[in-house]
């Protein structure tokens, strides 16, 4: 189903998207995306959206199992919470990406702004998956308590930093992984950085392949740089601040 979505407003958009999937409708084209908002949010149905242009905030947000494919940039909250399915932008995205995500993959092209993964958390096989092609800002990993986050720093200029500043501040659970080394003066107190063990390998190349076809990029030359890994040094950190 092929829609216009020029001068659509946003509620009009997801009631026809929403209601054609309802009835049975499996594939999607929305041309002339400009900042409409909520695209595939809530949708809990095994339906394919390619998206031509910019789609507003919250995409995807709470979806549970769709396939959403952005071919341009995409807004801020992407994923917000969302429970299963896969999101593909082959652009660069705005800041509060995976906010709560609970599962599904989120995957960026490009570079990523600020507070991305916050608050990301898994449950036993439900684990969350956000891996950027850029850089991101400040606060990459705030709070996360499960999942992964993986950031690639591809096609960087010289001297420009991987992240921003207060990386990993408040995470309590779940895993980043960084293609180059980070400063120390960039971390939040509550992570370390460690190398990777075979698990973290396994790891890595399960979700960097998958990434790599994405976008067609060269697998063995993203591996070319080591990765290093950052976890929680406390299941607690602010443990201390409200126990008496």
């Amino acid at each position: 189903m092929q829609i216009d979505a020029r001068g659509v407003h946003y509620r009009d958009l997801n009631r026809m998207l929403k209601e054609a999937a309802a009835a049975g409708e499996k594939e999607f084209v929305l041309d002339n995306v400009n900042g409409q908002r909520y695209i595939g949010t809530g949708v809990n149905l095994p339906v394919n959206i390619v998206i031509n242009g910019v789609p507003g905030n919250d995409l995807a947000a709470f979806m549970d199992g769709p396939a959403v494919t952005v071919c341009a940039n995409a807004q801020d909250g992407v994923a917000n919470t969302m429970n299963a399915g896969t999101v593909v932008v082959h652009g660069s995205a705005g800041d509060v990406l995976g906010y709560g995500m609970r599962g599904g993959k989120l995957y960026i092209r490009n570079n990523v702004g600020y507070r991305v993964g916050i608050h990301m958390k898994e449950y036993k096989r439900q684990v969350p998956v956000i891996i950027a092609g850029g850089t991101a800002g400040d606060f990459f990993g705030e709070y996360m308590a499960g999942g992964v986050l993986i950031l690639l720093g591809l096609e960087r200029r010289q001297g420009e930093p991987l992240t921003g500043d207060y990386l990993g501040t408040g995470m309590h659970g779940g895993v980043i992984y960084l293609r180059g080394p980070v400063e120390p003066y960039k971390l939040g107190k509550e992570v370390a950085v460690l190398e990777l063990d075979d698990g973290d390998e396994k790891i890595l190349g399960k979700y960097l392949k998958e990434y790599c076809d994405c976008f067609g990029l060269d697998y063995q030359a993203v591996r070319e740089e080591p990765f290093v890994k950052l976890l929680p040094v406390s299941s607690r950190p602010y443990g201390r601040l409200y126990v008496y």
